[in-house]
């Protein structure tokens, strides 16, 4: 459920339901459990389990990360750096809040959703994918640290390449298997793609359709539906529809491919593949060098500089004084809420 342009930036969480937002609905307690309920409907008609998802970012990302346990959401979009990068929250105050929500998400058993699909819409896909593999091993480093399990790691990535790049699709496929191949284990979170849509329906069906097939070959668990009308206009629920259509083809048609789909060893998807690791652990080092606050503000993700010591939220940033014990973080740490 997309939430209301601009929540992120409140710092409270606004209470009731309610009627009005923009481009979204207000993530509030009431609202989250108006959608529980029916959905819980929705999946006694269909038979199967429908999840909710919502998110846990912006300035209240552990009061939304209670909220969204409290009335059973099942996924959150919950990334360690998007509200730095994209929102300008101050990155001290981003780190602290997200390791608490992700306490939260390990104890409620919320998967998370994180979002370097969003650094390629402001970086070059093809010039940044390190960056991307580089965020998902801190992304996962963090959610690990925070409890969090292998099944929970919806760990973000997309299929935003120029489609007049040669061999384009071959790069969206080394990217995606080598996301697999680094996190066996987590259900991982396919993009679709955006920025290179240009309004063109039959070519975004199109290439819709490749992305639905990259997902397929490298067993990607959390699949976006894209949308053909992609930078014309917000869907109608016939476009949804049609989308849906597609994704059903490709998934039931390829089945388990991504079990018989091997790269060869010594081809185009398996070195570039190398290549993008390679890059990432050069891009590790210098980090471990440098400080992570230090390449966040030299505008190493997504382009987009951020210092440390400036943002939205910094004045609620302090440093703990001698004593300090935060019982909460004493039960989740020990895992005492289950």
């Amino acid at each position: 459920m997309i939430r209301s342009t601009g929540q992120s930036l409140l710092d409270y969480v606004p209470e009731g339901e309610t009627r009005e937002g923009y481009a979204g609905t207000y993530a509030t307690q009431a609202n989250f459990a108006l959608m529980r309920a029916a959905l819980d409907e929705t999946s006694k008609e269909l038979g199967r389990y429908v999840r909710l998802t919502n998110y846990a970012s912006g300035l209240c990302m552990p009061e939304i990360a209670v909220l969204a346990g409290l009335e059973r959401l099942d996924m959150m979009l919950n990334d360690s750096m998007y509200g730095i990068l994209f929102r300008d929250i101050n990155p001290v105050r981003t780190f602290i809040d997200q390791r608490f929500s992700r306490q939260i998400h390990a104890r409620a058993g919320i998967i998370i959703n994180t979002g370097e699909d969003n650094y390629l819409t402001t970086a070059d896909a093809v010039e940044a994918a390190h960056t991307v593999t580089v965020s998902q091993l801190l992304n996962e480093y963090f959610a690990k640290e925070a409890g969090l399990e292998d099944w929970q790691l919806g760990l973000g990535h997309a299929f935003e390449i120029d489609p007049e790049v040669p061999d384009s699709f071959r790069l969206e496929l080394a990217h995606a298997m080598l996301a697999r191949a680094l996190f066996p284990d987590a259900p991982l979170k396919w993009m679709p793609p955006t920025k290179h849509m240009t309004g063109d329906i039959f070519r975004g069906y199109l290439l819709n359709g490749f992305f639905n097939l990259a997902g397929a070959l490298t067993g990607q668990g959390i699949v976006l539906v894209g949308m053909m009308t992609e930078a014309v206009a917000t869907p109608w629920l016939s476009d949804r529809d049609l989308a849906l259509e597609n994704v059903r083809y490709v998934f039931k048609a390829a089945g388990k491919l991504h079990q018989d789909f091997h790269a060869a060893s010594d081809g185009f998807i398996a070195t570039r593949a190398r290549h993008v690791l390679a890059e990432s652990v050069a891009l590790l080092e210098r980090i471990a060098d440098d400080t992570l606050l230090e390449a966040i503000a030299q505008g190493t993700f997504g382009l987009m500089k951020r210092p440390a010591d400036s943002g939205r939220g910094r004045d609620g940033v302090f440093l703990k004084a001698p004593g300090y014990v935060n019982p909460a973080n004493a039960f989740l740490e020990k895992g005492a809420s289950r």
